[in-house]
């Protein structure tokens, strides 16, 4: 496994095509990471769509939306389906944060979380506003996930630049 970025320091940028469920809408969009700066970011990397831990951690994130908000945190999903398979979660989940999907996984081997056999490892990044990286878990098997009570914990002792 690569190392991926260290903390302290700036978190490697990417775009990436997805899209995010507003009301019965699936809004489609490219999403990059620089342009969030003011805002924190949660990345959560997933393996897949509609597999059990990833729709159970999906969720607990979606429905805790609020406390990420209350934290001036934006929450985005990555994982290596498409578009159309994130819709098609986001619908059948009622997810309402954003979906990206890193089809040739580039941005997960920029931030080290690439494994043979699985493709993507489970991992959270918590990106400060200045862009910079505060906090991360990778999990080395990924039967379960960061909750969102750790998260909101981290997020809280990020504060502002």
């Amino acid at each position: 496994m690569a190392s991926g970025p260290q903390l302290g320091q700036p978190a490697p940028d990417f775009t990436l095509p997805g899209g995010v469920l507003s009301d019965d809408t699936f809004q489609r969009r490219e999403y990059t990471l620089s342009a969030s700066r003011g805002r924190a970011v949660v990345l959560a990397f997933y393996p897949g769509d509609n597999t059990a831990v990833c729709t159970k951690q999906l969720c607990s994130y979606s429905s805790g939306l609020e406390t990420f908000e209350g934290l001036d945190a934006e929450v985005w999903g990555i994982s290596p389906q498409g578009v159309d398979s994130h819709e098609s979660f986001a619908r059948g989940h009622d997810l309402r944060m954003p979906l990206l999907a890193d089809t040739g996984r580039e941005t997960a081997r920029a931030y080290g979380i690439t494994a043979p056999g699985i493709g993507v490892r489970r991992s959270v990044f918590l990106i400060g506003p200045d862009g910079v990286l505060r906090w991360k878990h990778v999990a080395l098997l990924g039967a379960t996930f960061q909750s969102l009570d750790t998260l909101a914990e981290q997020l809280s002792g990020i504060g502002t630049p």
